[in-house]
Order: structure tokens, then C-alpha cells, then sequence
């Protein structure tokens, strides 16, 4: 069923106010990063209501998009959901507000909307995020522009210049000792991209080691993503030992974390690599401020890493075989206390120094 009049629907513990910063948000997002224009385009939002987040999210773009058709996925068929993309333009605008992932069977969703040349804004997994975490994810979708693509930009500059880099952890340190991937910018700046759009909130700046066997050293992880896509915070930090880009032996591990890591070997030829390095600039996600759904959290302003041979953003040949197939991406969440690039800090007291 499509509705065009916006109706009065609770949204349990998420107050009135909140509602209306969300509005405030996703205005922002509209005009500023994914530069929506009622005058030239279409917009369609495909929502449910199963999570008060979801209902409340829809309210906030209910009030920004009056235009806007909406329509309840669980309430048509695939086929009408098909039919209701099919009509739009290059340019128009999609906004997915899933209580979990919709799923219009072998129909891949952005994807295809992207090859299209339609904007997408993903909102995925929200009801995962019960209690105060639905106010964390509210503020995180606050979008700075003159914040996001300066610290991004310049963070991109010093890592693609770095030869060396090094993550301390609190006593621990990453080494990184053969320079950087070109970094890959999410900061809501789509200029002179083929995609517009992608999953909110947003604030990442990502790369990897261009030799994977120059990561050696240690690092304290203070949460990580376990076997149910959530975010794992154990009492202590686990501290993982690399070498040669391969995690060797763990201290202080949880048998949720030990999990992880049997389901990587078992997948993956018995070893656990480590490949992306992201450094998250959201300044809503805190190592305080947590929320339970792993791709909204490593948003988080500090640095996670990824486990398992899978990082489709960067092609290494000994990971592209048939014989290794990469199948796992696992994030981590250090306790990031100093990221120095050729000797220089550029993060200190959880905060980016450029």
C-alpha cells in the first residue's frame, strides 16, 4: 500500500524531541550530501514499521519530503516494489528504512538502483539498536559537511602520502611498515563519483597495508563484531598479536571473540588475516556511546580493522584465486589512543588532529 499523508504512529521511548532533531538530520542529508531537489527529482521511501526507530526516522522524512511516495514493504508484493523503481529517473531519489534488510529475493537493491543512476540513502539493521542507542544513531546522522570532507580530505592526503604507519593502543602498537592503499573517502562528498548515496550514518575513512605482510605488532581491541553481526564489548580489552598480517596468538580472549576467529580459519585456509584500516570520524559513536549494530559502529571517531582475506574495496592477487576464497570481514574496535603517519600523530584524546 503507497500513503502520501503522513499519520500519527508512537514511537515508544524515542521523545518528540528527538524526532524532530531527526528531521533536522536528514534535512541535512537531503540538501547537503546527497543534494536532493524536489523541483527536478522523484523521491520514493520504502519503509516498515516494525522498531520505533524505523517509524520515527519515516516521520522525519515524512516532514522533509512532503512530495514523497511511501510505501510500506511489508504491506505490497515484490513485484509492486519493482514496478514503483522502475519508474523512476536517473537522479530521483531512494530511501530504505529497514527494521532489519529488506530482501526482494534475488533483487539486490541498491545495487541495482545504482547502476541506474538513482541516489540511494540505506537506513538498515535499526532494530538492533533498542533503548538509548535509537538517540545515539539519531545524533549520528548529523552531517557536518565543512567537518566530514576537511578532516576526511586531509586525512586521505596524509595517509596516501604515508610510508609508514602505526597504531598505539595503550601500550600496544600496530606497525604498518609498507605505506598505504589509496584511501577511500564516506564523508558525504560525491563529487566525481558513479554512486551517490550509500548506508547512514556516515564518517569513515578507509585503507590497508599495501603488503598485508607488513603488519606486525599488537593491538588492544575493546569491542568487536561477533557471530550475530552485533557489537561484542568484553569486561577487558583482548590484545591480538600479528605477524607478517596474520593473527597469531590472542590474550585475554572471550570465547565469543574465539568464535570469530575459528569461523575465520575454518573458512579461510586456518589463518586470520587482518586488512582494512579504518579510521571513523563520527563524533556521536563513542567508545561511551555504543550502539549494537556492527555497519552503524564502526562510524565510531577512532580506528577499527577488519579480520578475514574479505575487503572488496582493494584487490590483492593471492586472495583472488579459486583456490582461497575470501568470505570473511570481520570489524574490531581498538582502543586507539595515538595513529602516527611517518611519525606524526594525528589523533589524540579521541579526537582527529586535522
Amino acid at each position: 500500500m503507497g500513503e502520501n499523508v503522513s499519520k500519527a504512529e508512537g514511537f515508544g521511548e524515542i521523545p518528540p524531541a528527538a524526532v524532530d532533531l531527526a528531521q533536522k538530520h536528514v534535512s541535512d542529508i537531503l540538501a547537503l550530501a546527497v543534494e536532493y531537489s524536489a523541483l527536478h527529482q522523484k523521491a520514493l521511501v520504502v519503509y516498515d514499521r516494525r522498531c520505533d526507530l524505523a517509524r520515527a526516522l519515516t516521520e522525519a522524512y515524512r516532514r522533509c519530503l512532503p512530495k514523497a511516495k511511501f510505501v510500506v514493504f511489508d504491506e505490497v508484493t515484490p513485484e509492486l516494489v519493482r514496478a514503483d523503481f522502475a519508474n523512476l529517473q536517473p537522479s530521483d531519489l531512494v530511501v530504505l528504512i529497514q527494521s532489519s534488510n529488506f530482501r526482494l529475493n534475488k533483487f539486490r537493491i541498491r545495487v541495482d538502483l545504482f547502476n541506474r543512476s538513482i541516489k540511494v540513502i540505506e537506513h538498515p539493521h535499526l532494530s538492533r539498536m533498542p533503548g538509548a542507542e535509537q538517540l545515539y544513531y539519531i545524533d549520528a546522522l548529523a552531517y557536518d559537511p565543512e567537518y566530514y570532507r576537511g578532516v576526511g580530505r586531509a586525512l586521505k592526503e596524509r595517509i596516501d602520502q604515508a610510508r609508514r604507519g602505526v597504531l598505539d593502543s595503550g601500550g600496544e602498537q600496530l606497525v604498518f611498515s609498507a605505506g598505504f592503499e589509496p584511501a577511500k573517502l564516506n564523508v558525504g562528498d560525491y563529487t566525481g563519483m558513479k554512486n551517490i548515496g550509500g548506508q547512514f550514518p556516515i564518517g569513515e575513512v578507509f585503507t590497508e597495508s599495501k603488503d598485508l605482510e607488513a603488519v606486525n605488532g599488537r593491538v588492544r581491541v575493546f569491542a568487536f563484531g561477533d557471530t550475530t553481526f552485533g557489537v561484542n564489548k568484553p569486561e577487558e580489552p583482548i590484545t591480538l598479536v600479528v605477524n607478517r598480517g596474520r593473527v597469531t596468538e590472542t590474550i585475554d580472549a572471550t570465547p565469543e571473540f574465539e568464535a570469530v576467529l575459528a569461523n575465520i580459519r575454518k573458512d579461510e585456509g586456518g589463518e586470520v588475516w587482518v586488512r582494512e584500516l579504518g579510521f571513523g570520524l563520527n563524533r556521536a559513536l563513542t567508545q561511551e556511546r555504543m550502539v549494537s549494530d556492527i555497519g552503524t559502529y564502526e562510524r565510531l571517531r577512532g580506528v577499527h580493522l577488519s579480520l578475514g582475506t574479505k575487503h572488496n574495496a582493494y584487490k590483492k592477487p593471492n586472495f583472488e584465486s579459486s583456490r582461497q576464497r575470501a568470505s570473511h570481514h570481520v570489524d574490531i574496535f581498538a582502543n586507539t589512543q595515538a595513529v602516527l603517519l611517518d611519525g606524526g600523530n594525528v589523533f589524540h584524546e579521541n579526537a582527529w588532529l586535522i
